[in-house]
């Protein structure tokens, strides 16, 4: 379960790296700097959870024996993953509107806080999996 867990972790931020190198570079002269610093939130946030589902991964590898944590650990894993693709996937193509000749992504304004709500759920669920399984090293 943590191996898949690491894999995103270490694909979210391999991605959010290319991301950001794209929106650097190429994105800088095609899309007006308010888009761009929206593309770069997403970057940022994408590339924050993805070394949060590495940490987790580490967590649950360390953790694995205690009763209760598999199932947060998912649980947390899978509020972060939605995230990134509700918050910036819909931050990414709302930078990228004007680019990929879609005027109709109003849609995708109220997504936006949606996947802010799952990371903090992420979170929420990760300090839960903490409170509820006290070690004592």
């Amino acid at each position: 379960m943590h191996r898949n867990i690491l894999i995103w972790g270490l694909c979210c931020a391999l991605l959010s790296i290319i991301l950001g190198a794209f929106g650097a570079h190429a994105l800088k002269s095609l899309i007006a700097s308010d888009h761009l610093v929206t593309f770069e939130t997403g970057v940022r946030y994408q590339f924050m959870h993805g070394a949060g589902l590495i940490m987790l991964a580490l967590y649950a590898s360390q953790n694995q024996a205690l009763a209760g944590v598999k199932k947060g650990i998912r649980r947390a894993a899978n509020f972060f993953i939605i995230g990134v693709f509700c918050f910036s996937g819909s931050l990414y193509l709302l930078a990228l509107q004007s680019l990929i000749k879609l005027e109709s992504l109003s849609i995708l304004g109220p997504i936006t806080p949606i996947g802010g709500l799952f990371f903090m759920l992420g979170w929420i669920s990760w300090i839960r999996v903490v409170i509820l399984n006290k070690v004592d090293k």
